[in-house]
């Protein structure tokens, strides 16, 4: 593969890892807004916050929780819970430093997109010490909508100076990810095995590529 420009990297599950957090932080939210503790209403929330991993976290609490009202309070236990867990808690996948770092010595732009709130990005980031990794990084609130929308991938062309989506090579864990990299019409959508989705669920939502780390994105979209 040639001719990249831009490479869009999911952070949770695709360059950070999080030992589970995100369900973790889910349970804080739904306690939070009355859902049962224990049973079938709490297993299946837990489902559909696993099947949507990736997407922007206040859109799935609308889906759960019915009402804008509760899925602010949700969203907000969520945010709460989450920063609260993620000293200790996070750390890069094996390989993804020096992955981003090969992709910019090359010439590619880089972009860290994400689901979550700002505030969230901005805490997981100062944890890893990664403020300067990339050259942009967005979350929902900077593009006006979150995954499975392209409007994060078609915001990174833009603010980094791109001319065509040919040129933008996407990464994710999540088919939330390859349904936005294909909607964007980046050339590489690719899926990877270090999150929420496994490969029969990558492939099924239309991943050109399933990769078994970040580690291996460079060799994938730079020239040989």
């Amino acid at each position: 593969m040639t001719g990249t420009a831009l490479a869009v990297l999911d952070m949770a599950g695709t360059t950070v890892t999080d030992d589970g957090l995100v369900v973790r932080a889910f349970d804080e939210a739904a306690t939070a807004v009355g859902l049962p503790v224990e049973g079938p209403e709490r297993d299946e929330a837990r489902t559909y916050v696993l099947d949507t991993m990736g997407q922007s976290k206040i859109e799935v609490f609308t889906a759960l929780f019915g009402t804008p009202e509760r899925a602010e309070q949700a969203n907000i236990a969520f945010e709460k819970a989450y920063e609260e867990f993620v000293d200790g808690g996070i750390s890069p996948v094996p390989g993804a430093t020096d992955a981003i770092a090969e992709l910019r010595s090359a010439g590619v732009k880089v972009a860290l997109t994400t689901g979550f709130s700002r505030s969230t990005q901005q805490r997981i980031l100062a944890t890893l010490g990664w403020e300067d990794i990339a050259d942009l990084v967005l979350c929902p609130a900077d593009a006006g909508r979150g995954r499975p929308f392209p409007d994060m991938i078609l915001t990174a062309l833009m603010r980094t100076g791109g001319v065509d989506v040919a040129n933008v090579a996407v990464l994710g864990d999540t088919s939330s990810d390859i349904v936005s990299g294909l909607r964007a019409g980046a050339s590489v959508v690719a899926g990877v095995l270090t999150g929420a989705h496994d490969e029969p669920t990558l492939r099924a939502a239309g991943a050109t590529h399933v990769l078994g780390s970040v580690a291996e994105f460079p060799q994938l979209i730079l020239p040989a």
